[in-house]
């Protein structure tokens, strides 16, 4: 017998074989897809505190009370005078306050102030002073003035902040 034949069958029958064990074998358990996952439904939430008709706002607006610059609170002073009232705010919101910013009484005594301000333009992030000019009743007594920052829509926002005097003749 041919050698050079035998090892040519050796090879083919190697190459059969090693085919037939590398195919693969149709599997014993059936395809199963996955299965959907449960459906949760989660309670409604409120998406918006705006009034109807008031877009969303794409920032938020915050005002942050830092330190009263003038006219400590309890402050004595006289009847009728003058007073510089001067407040450190901080705006730590994210949006940028405009010209259209403004600050409203929304207690105690006006002490002869306009009943709305405007707030000064002040990038989000930053430090700014807030200024009303007051004066005292002629009335001697404890007297105080409340403030807040509204948005353009008329949304109040931020810390309120005050004046508080003690007047004494």
């Amino acid at each position: 017998m041919d050698t050079r034949r035998l090892s040519c069958k050796s090879v083919s029958i190697f190459l059969v074989l090693w085919l037939a064990a590398c195919t693969p074998t149709p599997s014993t358990t059936p395809y199963l897809p996955p299965s959907p996952a449960p459906r949760v439904t989660l309670p409604s939430m409120p998406t918006s505190t705006l009034p109807p008709g008031v877009p969303t706002p794409v920032c938020t607006d915050n005002l942050g009370f830092l330190d009263d610059l003038t006219i400590p609170d309890g402050t004595i002073v006289s009847p009728g005078s003058q007073l510089d009232k001067q407040w450190l705010v901080q705006n730590t919101g994210t949006c940028n306050w405009g010209s259209s910013y403004r600050l409203r009484f929304i207690g105690g005594d006006m002490l002869g102030a306009a009943e709305e301000q405007a707030l000064n333009p002040v990038r989000a992030g930053a430090e700014a002073v807030i200024r009303i000019l007051f004066t005292a009743p002629t009335e001697a007594g404890e007297y105080f003035s409340l403030w807040q920052a509204f948005d353009p829509n008329g949304i109040p926002f931020g810390e309120s902040f005050l004046i508080k005097v003690i007047v004494q003749p």
